[in-house]
């Protein structure tokens, strides 16, 4: 079976982590169309203007934890609340600098995480969760894909 083509969403401030996410995506042709957001707010608004046509709503959601604005704890609170009116199981993966064993635990008591990654990304990392999205479309349980 084809799998429709991808849409992926980065939610990150750090417009070199940004830049190198997309490019990553880009030169491997993992996903149809990225949508790059600076803040959690910015994301959140976006999603809110797009469930009345679930046009362009993400598969995947790379989701940095510490931005300003909006971080990516305070983006997935407003987010859960927003998930039955989505209607569309979104792989949300949480990307850090933050090796912090306390972050870690906390990404994986959040239902809406499905993993945490250690920035900077890399192409296997990002291959690892795209191949995973059948399996958390079936299970939507964290996956561990990066840690």
């Amino acid at each position: 079976m084809k799998r429709k083509p991808l849409l992926i969403g980065i939610i990150d401030d750090d417009t070199i982590n940004q830049f190198t996410l997309v490019r990553i995506i880009n030169q491997h042709k993992l996903a149809e169309k990225t949508l790059s957001f600076s803040d959690g707010e910015e994301a959140l608004q976006f999603l809110i203007d797009t469930i009345p046509t679930k046009e362009n709503i993400p598969d995947i959601i790379f989701l940095d934890n510490n931005m300003p604005v909006m971080d990516g704890w305070q983006f997935i609170e407003e987010y859960a609340n927003l998930e039955t009116e989505i209607k569309k199981k979104i792989l949300i993966v949480m990307i850090s600098a933050s090796e912090n064993p306390v972050d870690i635990e906390r990404a994986k008591k959040i239902n809406q995480i499905s993993d945490y990654i250690i920035k900077p990304l890399r192409l296997e990392e990002v291959k690892g969760v795209i191949n995973n999205l059948e399996k958390f479309l079936a299970a939507k349980k964290f996956t561990t894909i990066g840690y």
